[in-house]
């Protein structure tokens, strides 16, 4: 069933092997990185394969031992093995098409998620405020780094946008399905006649990538130097700091003044706008896979309604997969494991469905 596919990744992993031994790749710190990845990825699937194909081995042995056996003893206990290993091989096979899910290159990457008040005034920009404090206690709570790249803010508490870098281990992979249009169900505390309003703030959330990963090409990149404004210390209106990046062929642009020097504004600059610009092209080819075939969890557009939050009723529900869950006040504090890992189960089953077709 398996055979060709277990082959060719063994084969690999030999050769990753043998290169995390090579002085070149090891003095080599970008490709001994991007080997040691390639090599941690292919373990779990030798390992799992190896066995499969020791368990094929024993099925066949078992029952050529029982086409010769005329002893009766001897003849159960084989039956009984063999019953045991077929069983094994099942669960083995089931194993083997979960591991051979093809794995988002992304996934242990860290990101830079974007929120923004969308629709419903003041009260957008402080459920966007909601949504920044929810998902930095639920990163503090992941033993991850939040750092507030940029930011716009209201009088009241709120924020008309606000960018974060998100820091630690696998922190993609767990937040990746949070983009989209979230949308709030409460009573404004300006709201004298008690009446439930409706809002919206969206989430963006792109992988955060190096050079490696994803390069612009520099002749393709408008750089607008200019001076700050706003805090920062007297610095700021003396000295040309901020800086302005504009993607031409995309139109993408990314302003950034928050940094002391220019050389941070533009190396933050580079980082957003590189994000950016992957996340168009990724999104482009998303969609034109999606109309072939519907992604359960969603495109990931900022368009995309994919939650609503009830204050009234303490209830949160994932329009994508039909998930509700009435604890609103304990999710608010950070608590998402139990959405991140419905989702995560919901994409893994969509993508195992596909693998069946």
């Amino acid at each position: 069933m398996f055979t060709d596919q277990l082959d060719s990744f063994i084969a690999r992993y030999a050769e990753v092997t043998e290169l995390m031994s090579d002085p070149d790749v090891i003095n080599d710190n970008q490709r001994f990185r991007a080997i040691s990845k390639e090599e941690a990825d292919l373990r779990p699937k030798v390992e799992t394969f190896s066995h499969y194909k020791n368990v094929i081995q024993e099925i066949e042995d078992t029952e050529e031992l029982l086409a010769e056996s005329s002893d009766d003893e001897m003849t159960e206990l084989a039956k009984e093995e063999l019953k045991e290993l077929k069983e094994e091989r099942e669960s083995l096979e089931e194993e083997i098409k979960r591991l051979m899910i093809p794995s988002d290159p992304n996934d242990d990457k860290n990101i830079i998620m974007e929120i923004r008040g969308a629709a419903g005034g003041d009260e957008a920009q402080l459920f966007a405020g909601d949504l920044y404090e929810m998902y930095s206690r639920y990163a503090t709570n992941q033993g991850w780094r939040v750092e507030v790249v940029e930011s716009s803010s209201n009088d009241i508490g709120g924020f008309k946008e606000i960018t974060l870098q998100i820091q630690g281990d696998n922190v993609y992979s767990k937040l990746k399905f949070e983009s989209g249009a979230h949308r709030v169900q409460r009573v404004p505390d300006t709201e004298s006649q008690g009446r439930v309003h409706t809002s919206t703030a969206t989430v963006g959330v792109m992988p955060e990538l190096e050079d490696i990963d994803f390069d612009l090409d520099d002749s393709d990149i408008r750089v607008d130097i200019f001076r700050a404004s706003g805090a920062g210390g007297q610095h700021v209106n003396k000295t040309s700091s901020a800086v302005r990046l504009t993607h031409e062929p995309t139109g993408i642009v990314v302003s950034m003044q928050d940094q002391r020097s220019q050389q941070q504004n533009r190396e933050k600059a580079m980082m957003i706008l590189r994000s950016r610009v992957y996340e168009k092209i990724a999104s482009e080819q998303q969609n034109e896979y999606d109309s072939q075939r519907k992604n359960l969890v969603g495109t990931g557009d900022r368009s995309e309604r994919i939650r609503t939050y009830n204050y009234p009723q303490n209830r949160v529900t994932d329009h994508r997969i039909g998930l509700t869950i009435q604890k609103l006040d304990r999710i608010m504090t950070g608590e998402l494991d139990e959405i991140v890992d419905a989702l995560l189960l919901a994409d893994q089953a969509n993508k195992l469905e596909e693998l069946n077709d």
